[in-house]
């Protein structure tokens, strides 16, 4: 059976503390919106999935309440930085499953200020971690220094892939230069603002190489989508709105993240790899018949290590890909239109959900000033430390 995403929403995403609201005020704004694009009404909706990582237990329903009473079953998503994916992969499966017709999958987080995790006993906190195995890989190769966690396993993870194979700071800069340049024209983005590679290596480092600028911050924000079935597409007449999840795929850790010792396995190349795979077999589309993609830019070097991981160039050769011009406009693909993780933001519960706001926009031909030309087919691809890589393929019927 096949599903569809009919409808989207998102609020802009927020610096923390800068808008007085709760995260029931922001979901109700996100889910109210992607009912609306659908055209529906929440006693529509048969199940809703809702994702989110820094809130209490049950929190789901107090956001989802926001939207009605209707005694529908919430589920309580918390997957890291890949919850928002994980909530729509719940709704397709429902869907394409056979046991719903119309599902809601809802993401949000309101955060705090500053990095994730961190302080002076950071590497004790992460012994009884959910990460503990990761960072212990990170600390056996790397050591542990003072910088955020995980600022330091991904700058380390750049150092290692700049030793060997010669990828530049400036290339990594390229990056970050790129996705604030493309957040210019996203009114939803957190930042607007244009920089220049040399503005981007000069800003406040982070852990080495990563600067401020290549780094996503905290963000405050939520994100909703319509899955339904086809038959829910022809009953309600809403072929127009219509974008099928073409195939999906949720990975976690196997042996090949840890056994080389590498920061640049140990944060999710080989999850990704093996996500994208499965995507690519199951839709019977390769990186080849792809417009746009939004990917899990956390940090400037997740996006050249996923680059690599989708197939997009050789590997080692994702920091040539970016210099080249592919992944902008005008190039193979476009790649982070929105913004990305960096410039748009990263509320951990709903990025994955955003990206597939940001794709259905671009497939529709409605994305504004940032449509990408003649885009029929995306992919997205969000990935959360502990682990779990979620690579989704949509396309445009």
């Amino acid at each position: 059976m096949k599903s569809y995403i009919v409808g989207v929403g998102m609020t802009k995403f927020e610096k923390p503390q800068s808008r007085d609201w709760q995260y029931w005020d922001m979901a109700k704004e996100a889910g109210t919106a992607a009912l609306a694009d659908a055209g529906i009404a929440y006693d529509q909706v048969e199940q809703v999935p809702v994702g989110y990582c820094f809130q209490a237990s049950t929190a789901g329903q107090r956001a989802a309440y926001e939207l009605g009473l209707t005694g529908v079953p919430v589920y309580n998503v918390n997957n890291n930085c890949a919850t928002g994916s994980t909530a729509l992969m719940m709704a397709r499966q429902f869907v394409e499953g056979g046991s719903s017709d119309c599902v809601l999958a809802l993401g949000f987080e309101k955060m705090k200020k500053g990095a994730l995790g961190g302080g002076a006993d950071a590497g004790s906190d992460f012994k009884t971690s959910p990460v503990a195995r990761h960072y212990g890989i990170m600390a056996a190769g790397h050591g542990f220094e003072m910088s955020p966690p995980t600022a330091q396993i991904f700058g380390n993870a750049a150092r290692e892939h700049m030793e060997r194979y010669g990828t530049t700071a400036a290339q990594l800069a390229m990056v970050g230069a790129k996705n604030h340049r493309h957040s210019a024209n996203n009114p939803n983005a957190q930042f607007q603002d244009v920089y220049t590679v040399e503005e981007i290596l000069a800003a406040k480092p982070i852990h080495e190489p990563l600067t401020k600028l290549q780094c996503s911050p905290t963000s405050d924000g939520a994100a909703a989508a319509v899955v339904v079935s086809e038959r829910f597409v022809v009953a309600n007449g809403l072929h127009d709105k219509a974008v099928e999840i073409v195939a999906q795929a949720m990975t976690t850790d196997t042996e090949a993240s840890f056994a080389s010792g590498s920061c640049i396995d140990v944060v999710g190349r080989p999850m990704t790899e093996a996500a994208g795979r499965r995507v690519f077999s199951a839709s019977g589309l390769g990186i080849e018949d792809v417009d746009v993609i939004e990917l899990h830019d956390c940090f400037s070097i997740n996006e050249l290590l996923t680059y690599e991981a989708l197939g997009m160039c050789e590997e080692g050769a994702g920091g040539k890909l970016v210099e080249s011009g592919a992944t902008t406009y005008g190039g193979r693909w476009v790649v982070n239109p929105s913004g990305g993780l960096i410039s748009k933001g990263h509320p951990l519960g709903a990025t994955g959900l955003a990206q597939a706001a940001e794709l259905v926009w671009q497939l529709r031909g409605a994305a504004g000033p940032r449509q990408v030309e003649g885009a029929r087919v995306g992919l997205a691809h969000n990935i959360g430390l502990g682990g779990a890589a979620v690579v989704t393929m949509l396309r445009r019927g």
